[in-house]
C-alpha cells in the first residue's frame, strides 16, 4: 500500500470554476516545494495542459470506461508512491456520466470537495451542498468551497446555510483575474495564455488564505504496476504534429508509444515545419479551424504527407488532424480553405456541438477505446472502414482508411490496447 493526501474536486455542473480551483491549488502547493500530481477524470486534453503547468508534472486522465479501472489504479498508486498531494478534477457535474466523477471517488476512496458557484444564491447554497453530500450513501465528502462570492457578508450567508456536518472550505471572490479564459471546446490552451503563470499565481495567492492551504487527509492506494509492453515499435520513428493547431494528445499515449519502443519526434505545422524523416506519423486533434488559412498554405507539409501515404507508411489522423486532410475546411466565419486533399470531401464548422462521448472502435488491428468531441461536420464520398460504437450500443463515428492512413473523429486512448496501437503505426 502507498498513501498520500488526496482530494477529488467536483461541482454540481460544468462552468462552476473547478478547473481554476484545481490549477490554483496545485500551484499553491507546488510553490511550497510539494510534489503535486494532478489527474483529470473523464476524456479531456485542455484542462490537463493547464494542470501540468500548475503542478510542474504531467496530468494524466482517469476514466473507468475509456482508460479502465486497472489503468486508473496503477496511475494513482504510482502517484501515491512519490507525491505529497494528489488532486483529481471531476468532469461535468459530480454525478454526471457513466462512469462519473463520483464513481471514481467512491472506487478509490477519494474525499470530494464540491466547488459551487455561489454568485447568485444564498440559502440555496446549503441545499445544493446537502444534496451533493447525501445523494449517494458512502461517498467520502471533504466539504464545500464557494466560488465567485460577492463579498465577505455574502460568504457569511453561504456558510450559515450549511448543515453542521458539512465542512466549509473557504471561498474565492467574483474576480475575472481569478478565472481562466474560455472558447468553444473549453478553456484556452495553456500555450496560448501568455499570462497563465500570473493567473495561476493570483488564484494560488487567494487560496493561501483559505482552509485549502492545509493538506487533506491521506488516502491509501493498493499497490499496482503496469505490465511491461513488448517492443513492437522498436526501431520505428514516429513524427507527431504538436502546436496550437494539433495539441490534443494524452500524455499516456506518448508514454505508450515510447514503451512500445518507438522514438517520438515532434514537428510544428504552424511554425512552417514539414514532416521529418519518419516511419509513421500522427496528426492529433486540436484547432485547425482557427489556423486554417496558414495551414492551407503549407503545401510542403501536405505534399510530404501525401508522399508518405503513397509510400505505404502509416498516418493516424484524429479529429482536427482528420479535418486537415479533407479537400476543404470551412471555418467558423464561413470562409473556405483548401486543405491537404488526402480525403475527398469537405468539413464545416458549426455553432452547435456535433458529437460528444465515449466511443469504441473494432479495428482490424484490435479494439481501441476513446472519445469524440467536435463542432464540425464532414461530408465525404469515402466509405468507412468501420464505425465506432457508443457504450450503449448506438452507432458512433466513421473510421476511414486509405492505405496506411487511418482517420476518424475519435481520439483513441492508446493504453486501452497497446497491441492495436502498435498496429496503427506499422505498415
Amino acid at each position: 500500500m502507498a498513501a498520500a493526501p488526496a482530494l477529488l474536486i467536483a461541482a454540481p455542473s460544468s462552468g462552476e470554476g473547478k478547473t481554476s480551483i484545481v490549477a490554483g491549488l496545485a500551484r499553491l502547493h507546488a510553490r511550497q516545494g510539494r510534489r503535486v500530481r494532478v489527474f483529470k477524470s473523464g476524456p479531456d486534453f485542455i484542462d490537463p495542459m493547464i494542470h501540468a503547468v500548475a503542478a510542474g508534472s504531467p496530468c494524466y486522465n482517469l476514466d473507468l470506461w475509456m482508460c479502465g479501472e486497472a489503468d486508473a489504479a496503477r496511475r494513482l498508486a504510482a502517484a501515491a508512491r512519490e507525491a505529497d498531494l494528489i488532486i483529481v478534477e471531476g468532469v461535468m457535474g459530480l454525478f454526471d456520466g457513466t462512469p462519473s466523477a463520483a464513481d471514481i471517488a467512491q472506487r478509490f476512496g477519494l474525499p470530494v470537495l464540491a466547488v459551487i458557484d455561489g454568485s447568485a444564491m444564498a440559502g440555496t447554497f446549503g441545499a445544493i451542498a446537502f444534496g451533493l453530500a447525501r445523494y449517494r450513501p458512502g461517498l467520502p465528502f471533504h466539504g464545500v468551497f464557494a466560488n465567485r462570492v460577492g463579498s465577505a457578508a455574502h460568504a457569511g450567508m453561504l456558510q450559515a446555510g450549511l448543515p453542521a456536518d458539512i465542512a466549509w472550505r473557504g471561498n474565492l471572490p467574483r474576480d475575472p483575474a481569478l478565472a481562466l479564459p474560455e472558447r468553444h471546446l473549453g478553456l484556452v490552451l495553456a500555450q496560448e495564455m501568455t499570462d497563465l503563470v500570473a493567473r495561476l499565481d493570483a488564484i494560488a495567492d487567494a487560496l493561501a488564505a483559505t482552509p485549502l492551504a492545509e493538506l487533506p487527509p491521506p488516502v491509501e492506494f493498493a499497490d499496482a504496476s503496469a505490465p511491461a509492453l513488448p517492443p513492437l515499435l522498436a526501431g520505428k520513428r514516429i513524427a507527431v504534429a504538436r502546436d496550437a493547431a494539433y495539441a490534443f494528445m494524452y500524455p499516456a499515449n506518448l508514454d505508450t508509444l515510447r514503451d512500445l519502443g518507438a522514438e517520438v519526434v515532434f514537428f510544428s505545422p504552424l511554425a512552417g515545419e514539414t514532416l521529418p524523416a519518419c516511419d509513421a506519423a500522427w496528426l492529433p486533434g486540436g484547432y485547425p479551424e482557427l489556423y486554417a488559412e496558414r495551414l492551407g498554405q503549407h503545401r510542403t507539409l501536405w505534399d510530404a504527407l501525401a508522399a508518405h501515404v503513397e509510400a505505404g507508411k502509416p498516418l493516424l489522423a484524429e479529429c482536427g488532424g482528420m479535418m486537415s486532410l479533407f479537400d476543404t475546411l470551412t471555418d467558423g466565419e464561413g470562409r473556405d480553405h483548401a486543405m491537404a486533399g488526402l480525403l475527398p470531401g469537405a468539413v464545416r464548422m458549426q455553432k452547435r456541438l456535433a458529437a460528444l462521448g465515449h466511443q469504441e472502435v473494432a479495428l482490424p488491428e484490435g479494439t481501441l477505446r476513446g472519445h469524440t468531441f467536435h463542432y464540425s461536420r464532414s461530408e465525404t464520398t469515402a466509405a468507412p472502414l468501420v464505425r465506432a460504437t457508443r457504450p450503449d450500443g448506438r452507432e458512433g463515428e466513421a473510421v476511414y482508411r486509405r492505405g496506411g492512413l487511418t482517420a476518424s473523429y475519435v481520439h483513441f486512448y492508446f493504453p486501452s490496447n497497446p497491441t492495436a496501437t502498435a498496429g496503427l503505426f506499422l505498415p
